[in-house]
């Protein structure tokens, strides 16, 4: 059995995990993409260490800045990990706002196992803007017609993936897709609220965040020699301290950037998160308390698992 927990960032996923976690013996695996770095707690709203004493948690703090934790490896990881809780008689609790992440979970991903070749994604997206999109997917359609037929001509990024896989695997990346949905039975549950209400708060979760030790937070990360071009420093609530790092912009901007591509990213997150999606059930944490949600729970693992929840 796994428990998924998903919805927008500030929603108060952790929140109910931890509930749950202690209601039913759970442990917690992350699938927030930006939680997987150490040295980046604050901005990434990472669980406090009273909250990680409060239950296991499984994928935090797995990788340095400087290192990238990719779809295929945190599957990998994070079904190693779902398999492992299971197999000890404790229930799994996949939490986050990643929504790639958490369908490659769910709907049983398969990833082509060919790691990014950064020369040749360069040179590949200087023929496209050189010669227009059109010439790499003409090029994509010779070799894998099939995923030539998914990808629109100017989603250049995925074009540039799907040839490198077909070039570097000697395979048509089509065929090293696909889905196994696991054989486990799976409760979806969603989290959301009214928009504007999410923002406002969210724009308090970044003041708290600031008056935490934010920018302290990225000072360190800075001086310890990361880089703003690496993936992690590039991310939510951290590129945009490297204006005012070099002395181009106040505090107070900074601020109101991360709150506006909060915003953003609130909006990114809630198309992969369908609200008409049958298979999850949302729940508007403004009229619904944890405790409801843990009798929702209970009435699933009863009927799924008769006599053998706590």
């Amino acid at each position: 059995m796994l428990i998924v927990i998903l919805g927008p960032t500030a929603i108060g996923k952790t929140s109910l995990s931890l509930h749950l976690a202690e209601a039913f013996d759970g442990e917690v695996v992350s699938a927030d993409s930006r939680q997987f770095y150490r040295y980046m707690d604050i901005g990434t709203a990472k669980p406090t260490s009273e909250e990680l004493a409060r239950a296991p948690h499984h994928l935090i703090d797995i990788a340095d800045p400087d290192e990238t934790v990719g779809l295929a490896e945190f599957k990998d990881m994070a079904t190693e990990a779902i398999d492992d809780i299971q197999e000890r008689g404790r229930l799994p609790l996949l939490v986050g706002g990643t929504g790639q992440y958490i369908r490659a979970i769910v709907e049983g991903w398969r990833i082509p196992r060919v790691p990014p070749d950064e020369d040749l994604r360069a040179k590949l997206e200087a023929q496209a803007k050189r010669e227009g999109p059109q010439v790499l997917h003409d090029r994509l359609a010779r070799l894998d017609p099939v995923a030539a037929e998914r990808i629109h001509p100017n989603n250049v990024r995925r074009v540039v993936r799907a040839l490198e896989v077909c070039l570097l695997s000697g395979e048509p990346i089509s065929e090293q897709q696909g889905k196994e949905p696991p054989s486990y039975p799976i409760l979806q549950i969603g989290l959301t609220m009214d928009r504007d209400e999410l923002y406002e708060q969210a724009d308090r979760r970044v003041e708290r965040m600031v008056d935490a030790g934010l920018v302290e937070e990225v000072r360190g990360l800075i001086e310890a020699g990361y880089d703003w071009d690496l993936p992690a420093m590039s991310g939510l609530g951290y590129i945009q301290f490297k204006p005012y790092f070099e002395g181009q912009t106040t505090l107070d901007e900074v601020v109101e950037e991360i709150k506006t591509e909060t915003h953003r990213f609130i909006r990114h997150q809630y198309n992969w998160f369908d609200l008409d999606d049958s298979d999850i059930v949302w729940f508007d944490v403004t009229e619904t308390t944890n405790r409801e949600i843990e009798t929702v729970v209970r009435d699933w693992l009863a009927r799924e698992v008769p006599f053998h929840h706590p």
